[in-house]
């Protein structure tokens, strides 16, 4: 939010600097993104200046243009070439000398000497448009005579710079999206620092009802979404452009003035924090008001011309046969001002803010009234508000208040009642905090001490204090006024010892093989949970109805929690794939969250009604589950040629070493493993690697062509999933040992098999492990051959088998017997033949 320090400084007394009070902001809370100082008018009118048009001749080579001596105040007059029709000698002028810097919207010129039609032009006389002061371009601005030559006109119109802070409000903060809300902050911490101040704003006792003329009744049919409504009339107002110090206002927190009735409204918003809506009372129909709710689906056009259904959880404000606006959050077509406006209705009212954020996420508007109506709004400033802009209305626009104010308060709201501890409070911070200064801090928070005692105060906290309703957020409002920084840091710490458990050695093992990755040249990667439900549509892997969706998401792109860590992954490299860096190497480690509706149990508990009630909640999370995986993904090349090196395409076996150099470093038994063919829909091919017991522990593959154009990847994606938590649990009984080196030699014999084509090595593998689960300590892969010399559905295998025994030494016997054994189970299984 953007925060004038001149307007700022209209509601707290302080000769603090723009930056001095942005340091301060920071430091209680409400940090600062920047300070900028802007002008009111572009430029400052740096380098204009009062002249006189001493002479003034017709040019001699135009039929419209003049040559005029301009006296500046300068040693020399000034010969200007000027075309506007209404120049004349004696005139005084603002002049553009030369060297100065003209704007036109983004747009920068620079006076220079040059030649108009031959003759020789050394400034120029200055139009209001030219300027920035006005729109005026008939022609050239004619000062008062008594004006003086060569005064700045800077000085002339009084302009003055002013600072814009920028501050970043948090969600639970709506009592500062104002520049009195930030004032009050401000005010706290100047008392705090013992800076003689004080904090004020306008009176107004000025409101008075000058007549009855027209009276408007309000009727509020659903009060839970509308705790109070006021309003007021003003009649006779005449909608014209407002005065330059409130368009200078708006414009200089970056509001574009409309007029003199919307501006108001606009100014009492950005000042108090109170958003106000302003109809044209003539085209109330039934001069009547009515706040309710609408059946589902009624169609109602917005004021930006769209036709929109609205929900019967949307509040609208109606008029005796239709409604008029989304209440709080959008106007409809016809429920503004308009330059033939002469009556209004000021609404003031206090929303509730959950029906408004809900209104607004549902209809995709977000606004300054809705942002600030849906964080919650004082419910005790809407009368104050109203009769501010009832009186500016009188002041500006000629008006006079035709009603007595209208204030449908059924239920008014009372302040939070918190009982503060004193030493609940030096517990919290961690430091003894005086008495007499904790008063001090909330008083200067206008929070009201009821009742005080030697251990404590009973506190009223302002309802416009939504934050503030228990004893530790009392105590981080003294804290941040009180200063973090003047907290000391202790000289010991307190600690109690614990037991390793599970989690600890996960974490533990999270590091080791991130070390690992990264030492392999991998970069890991942190995405967002939040995803978009559209990249699960048409998956049979991860189907739409397993999603955990979000009630009321940000945007459709972060509607739901993720099932897999992939398509975050295929963001990360589209994007850097964007931004020319198309060889990587990346992992994540992070949750996947799941919904399972065949989980979901709607049976009521005997003697448990609340929706809060551990047993409830516990009923209502059974249908969803969460799992830890661990992701890796591969594209582009491997090695970019080099002088010792040429170009090597990353591959699907290069991530397949990864993965098993992962599992091995972790102590997975390999043996305990089994690889097939996987179905998983995400990948065009893929393995699969589970446990004995069917347990998914990793998938790797070829992602699919399909999302890879989706996602607009040009070249292919090699990705890995593995169940961190699977494998914690497969490792939780492994322990590391140590043996000697083998005294014994191992022995290596080599089979060449033919096999049908459809045959995988890990079956082999698999095979061989379960002939020989003593001695065969290794089988590996060395060749494969399809072609010439072989029957047709056939391929061979070149597969080399380690054996050892660490006891004794292998004889050709006992060696014979097991690679006798393997050829017969290969045989029998899968149908190979020795070539």
């Amino acid at each position: 939010m953007n925060i004038s320090y001149n307007w700022l400084r209209d509601y707290v007394d302080t000769t603090l600097t723009a930056q001095e009070i942005a340091d301060a902001l920071t430091s209680i809370g409400l940090e600062v993104d920047g300070v900028e100082e802007v002008q009111t008018i572009k430029g400052g009118l740096e380098g204009l200046v009062v002249g006189e048009v001493v002479s003034c001749e017709p040019h001699p080579n135009s039929d419209h243009m003049h040559v005029c001596s301009v006296n500046i105040g300068a040693e020399e007059m000034q010969q200007i070439v000027c075309g506007a029709p209404n120049v004349a000698a004696g005139q005084k002028v603002i002049v553009a000398t030369l060297g100065t810097k003209l704007y036109d919207g983004d747009k920068e010129f620079v006076i220079k000497r040059s030649k108009l039609r031959g003759v020789e032009s050394n400034g120029m006389i200055c139009a209001e448009d030219e300027i920035g002061i006005g729109n005026d371009h008939s022609g050239i601005i004619v000062l008062p005579a008594d004006t003086k030559v060569g005064m700045k006109a800077a000085d002339y119109y009084d302009i003055h710079s002013d600072y814009i802070i920028e501050v970043d409000i948090t969600a639970n903060r709506a009592d500062a999206c104002s520049h009195y809300g930030v004032a009050r902050d401000l005010y706290a911490y100047l008392v705090q620092h013992g800076v003689k101040t004080a904090i004020h704003r306008p009176s107004v006792d000025a409101f008075c009802v000058d007549n009855h003329d027209l009276e408007i009744p309000v009727v509020v049919e659903n009060a839970e979404a509308c705790p109070r409504y006021a309003a007021v009339t003003v009649t006779g107002c005449e909608v014209k452009e407002s005065p330059q110090w409130l368009k200078d206002r708006l414009a200089t927190i970056g509001l574009r003035p409309i007029n003199n009735i919307v501006d108001i409204t606009n100014y009492i918003m950005m000042a108090y924090g109170q958003p106000l809506h302003c109809f044209d009372a003539d085209m109330i129909t039934g001069k009547k008001v009515i706040v309710k709710t609408q059946k589902e689906g009624t169609p109602f056009v917005t004021l930006d011309g769209e036709e929109r259904k609205l929900s019967e959880r949307d509040l609208t404000i109606c008029n005796a046969e239709e409604p008029m606006c989304i209440a709080g959050v959008f106007g409809g077509r016809g429920s503004g001002t308009y330059e033939t406006t002469t009556n209004v209705l000021l609404e003031s009212a206090y929303f509730n803010p959950t029906w408004i954020r809900k209104s607004a996420r549902r209809h995709g508007l977000q606004t300054d009234a809705s942002f600030r109506f849906e964080r919650g709004i004082d419910p005790a400033g809407q009368i104050y508000a109203l009769k501010q802009a009832a009186i500016l209305c009188k002041e500006l626009a000629g008006g006079k208040v035709s009603m007595d104010i209208v204030d449908v308060y059924p239920k008014p709201m009372t302040d939070f009642p918190v009982t503060l501890k004193y030493d609940y409070v030096d517990g919290l911070i961690g430091k003894h905090i005086p008495a007499e200064t904790v008063k001090s801090i909330v008083t200067s928070l206008e929070m009201k001490i009821e009742k005080e005692s030697a251990e404590g105060l009973e506190l009223q906290v302002p309802a416009y204090r939504v934050d503030v309703q228990r004893p530790c957020d009392v105590v981080e409002d003294i804290l941040r006024i009180y200063g973090y920084n003047n907290v000391e840091i202790p000289t010991s710490i307190n600690s109690c010892l614990s037991v390793k458990g599970e989690a600890d050695k996960s974490h533990k093992l999270q590091n080791v093989v991130a070390e690992q990755l990264v030492g392999a040249g991998f970069n890991e990667i942190l995405n967002n949970s939040l995803q978009r439900a559209a990249y699960y549509d048409n998956l049979q892997e991860y189907p739409s109805e397993n999603l955990v969706r979000l009630l009321n998401p940000l945007s459709q792109d972060l509607n739901v929690l993720r099932q897999t860590l992939l398509f975050g992954g295929l963001e990360s490299i589209a994007r850097n794939v964007n931004h020319r860096n198309p060889n990587l190497a990346l992992f994540e480690f992070g949750n996947c969250y799941y919904f399972h509706a065949e989980r979901r149990s709607d049976v009521i508990i005997p003697g448990v009604s609340s929706s809060r009630d551990p047993e409830v909640i516990k009923h209502v999370l059974d249908a969803y589950s969460e799992d830890y995986h661990l992701g890796l993904w591969l594209t582009g090349k491997m090695t970019e040629a080099n002088w010792a090196h040429a170009d090597e395409q990353n591959s699907f076996y290069v991530l397949k070493a990864h993965v098993l150099n992962i599992l091995r470093r972790l102590g997975v038994p390999f043996g305990a493993l089994v690889f097939s063919d996987g179905k998983n829909d995400i990948f065009s091919h893929s393995i699969l690697i589970s446990d004995r017991n069917g347990k998914v522990v990793a998938q790797m593959g070829v992602v699919s062509k399909r999302l890879q154009v989706e996602m607009e990847i040009p070249s292919e994606v090699y990705f890995a999933d593995i169940a961190w938590q699977q494998v914690m649990r497969m490792i939780r009984k492994q322990k590391v040992s140590f043996t000697e080196i083998p005294r014994f030699p191992a022995v290596s014999r080599d089979l060449a098999l033919l096999v049908d084509k459809g045959v995988r090595f890990e079956q082999i593998e698999t095979i061989a492990y379960q002939t020989e689960r003593k001695l065969l300590k290794e089988v590996t892969l060395f060749d494969v051959y399809e072609g010439k010399n072989l029957p047709a559905g056939k391929k061979s295998y070149a597969v080399n088998f380690i054996l050892q025994d660490e006891n004794r030494t292998l004889n050709d016997k006992a060696i014979d017997a097991i690679m006798q054994r393997l050829i017969q189970n290969l045989t029998k299984q899968l149908g190979a033949e020795l070539r």
